[in-house]
């Protein structure tokens, strides 16, 4: 047998080793599937859900379908808690609200490149150094979520306030709104949307974008914008997400004072939450 023959071989073997091994997956993950969507949904998780401010106004049919899509999101990611346990109220209502944002997409599955959440009890310090002409710096912050690659970072303790009392923030919201918005490859503040739709989201979105943060340069006449807040003013990903937070926790606030921002998140996320919240 000659060398490339052999090499030949060689590599065909782990070819179809890796395809024999991706096979294994895919039909473990269509079994995980079958399995969870089979389960039935406690009532334990219900007394839960029907704390927070959403489930409750759920009409019956979307309730059911919510209900099947924290199923198969609490039983196809890794849940690991950081100096604190996980419970099934943490998987619940997380998965509640990170599925509630994508209840009338068209996905079939909640967040399929999302592996992990991490649960921490309490917010956490993060340190981050940074150089300038040959100083380094450290910086110490503290985070109460973060979204990076196929994992979310998600504070207990503030989490668990904001699902089930209604407020502008909403940790959940926000860190799943990042996930949303980097379905399409890029993490810019413009989530997968259709191409007709595209130059009115951007004009819309970015224009109250570089209002906003033309009212944080000066830190005058904040009028509406208040409602938003400085953080929202960090880049576009980030006025995304809290503008996903504000839709969600008090959209009659920003239907007022924001009537287009408003339009164009009902149209991607496909839900009246002014009407849902109100009804």
């Amino acid at each position: 047998m000659s060398y490339y023959l052999a090499l030949l071989l060689v590599f065909a073997g782990l070819g179809f080793s890796i395809i024999a091994f991706w096979m294994f997956l895919q039909i473990r993950k269509e079994e995980n599937i079958k399995k969870a969507l089979a389960m039935p949904f406690k009532e334990e998780y219900r007394s839960y859900l029907n704390k927070t401010a959403h489930y409750p106004k759920l009409c019956p049919e979307d309730k059911e379908k919510i209900e099947h899509s924290i199923m198969l999101f609490t039983h196809t990611k890794e849940f690991i808690g950081a100096s604190i346990e996980v419970n099934a109220e943490m998987k619940v209502i997380i998965a509640f609200y990170a599925c509630l944002l994508l209840l009338h997409k068209t996905q079939t599955n909640c967040y399929d490149n999302l592996k992990t959440i991490i649960v921490y009890p309490s917010a956490v310090a993060f340190e981050n150094i940074n150089a300038a002409n040959g100083i380094y710096t450290k910086e110490k912050f503290l985070i109460d979520g973060q979204s990076a690659n196929d994992t979310v970072i998600i504070v207990w303790h503030d989490a668990k306030k904001e699902a089930y009392h209604l407020r502008q923030d909403n940790v959940i919201v926000h860190e799943f709104a990042h996930e949303i918005d980097f379905m399409d490859g890029e993490i810019d503040g413009v989530p997968p949307i259709e191409k007709s739709k595209y130059n009115e989201w951007t004009n819309v979105l970015f224009h109250d974008y570089k209002k906003l943060s033309d009212v944080v340069l000066k830190n005058r006449e904040w009028g509406k914008y208040k409602l938003l807040g400085s953080y929202a003013a960090t880049n576009e990903a980030e006025f995304f997400a809290v503008v996903s937070e504000r839709f969600f926790e008090t959209p009659q606030s920003l239907k007022k004072h924001f009537p287009e921002l408003y339009e164009e998140l009902k149209s991607f996320y496909n839900i009246d939450t002014a009407s849902l919240l109100h009804s």
